[in-house]
């Protein structure tokens, strides 16, 4: 009991006033915190697109800026401000952390290392664990991403340790889009390659001068071509997949091509 005390002897002793500027710094700090993140996600909207992935990122480092004052603010309140009682306070609080909360501690520090090392930022596209989605969002203990559904799903940073982390924009505002075709194996593959080219040049998805690949794989049921080409938003990405399919199909029966038609045990 008295070792007890004499670990937490560097607390001031809190009177009411003390207790309510506490309580006052941490209340303005989740408004603070609130009405950054609107006007920055209002200013995103409403920014040139090529701004808007900038601003977005602005997001979680503003979040992580007012917890560190908040934090600057709050310590002198509770302690002496004096080396060893600082020092004191933080072997005490990392403890704490370390056996009750362990999971959530880690879940902190790979958000910490999201933050510092831009693993995956708000705007970009990621797939974790086969949930692929837009981040709109990082939080201390987890990312927030939309799903191409507009489902939210929210993922631990703790996954960062264990889990592979596909980031298909990686901070660009376009990423790489693929079409699939599949044809019956009778046909000109170097006519139907240079028309799927075509396609692609001219979708207005497409974001110019950037290069369009057309692969021609050979499958026992059928020929099987993947369109690749880069979108010029990465939001429009699936209209952008819609859009080759649609014309790709159209150019490719005016061509007199037939389709392959595999059960699912050949397609396996």
């Amino acid at each position: 009991m008295n070792d007890n005390a004499a670990v937490w002897s560097f607390v001031r002793k809190l009177s009411w006033e003390d207790l309510f500027l506490v309580l006052g710094v941490l209340a303005v700090s989740w408004v603070a915190a609130a009405v950054i993140r609107w006007a920055l996600r209002h200013l995103a909207e409403k920014a040139p697109a090529r701004l808007r992935l900038f601003i977005l990122r602005l997001l979680p480092l503003s979040r992580l800026l007012i917890g560190i004052i908040a934090v600057v603010v709050i310590v002198p309140i509770l302690i002496e401000p004096k080396f060893q009682n600082v020092v004191a306070l933080v072997a005490s609080v990392g403890v704490a952390i370390a056996f009750a909360f362990k999971d959530y501690a880690s879940c902190l520090a790979a958000g910490l290392i999201t933050v510092l090392e831009g693993t995956y930022q708000p705007g970009d596209w990621i797939e974790v664990d086969g949930t692929y989605g837009e981040v709109k969002s990082i939080g201390l203990r987890a990312v927030q991403i939309v799903t191409p559904d507009d489902t939210e799903v929210s993922i631990p940073h703790l996954r960062l340790w264990s889990a592979s982390i596909f980031n298909a924009s990686s901070g660009s505002q376009s990423l790489l889009v693929v079409a699939d075709f599949y044809l019956h194996p009778e046909h000109d593959a170097a006519l139907v390659r240079a028309r799927l080219t075509d396609v692609a040049q001219n979708s207005p998805y497409r974001k110019p001068e950037t290069p369009i690949v057309v692969i021609v794989l050979e499958k026992p049921w059928g020929t099987h071509y993947r369109l690749k080409a880069y979108v010029k938003e990465s939001r429009e990405q699936f209209l952008f997949i819609t859009d080759l399919t649609v014309r790709g199909k159209d150019l490719l029966r005016s061509l007199g091509v037939r389709f392959a038609q595999a059960t699912y045990a050949e397609t396996r």
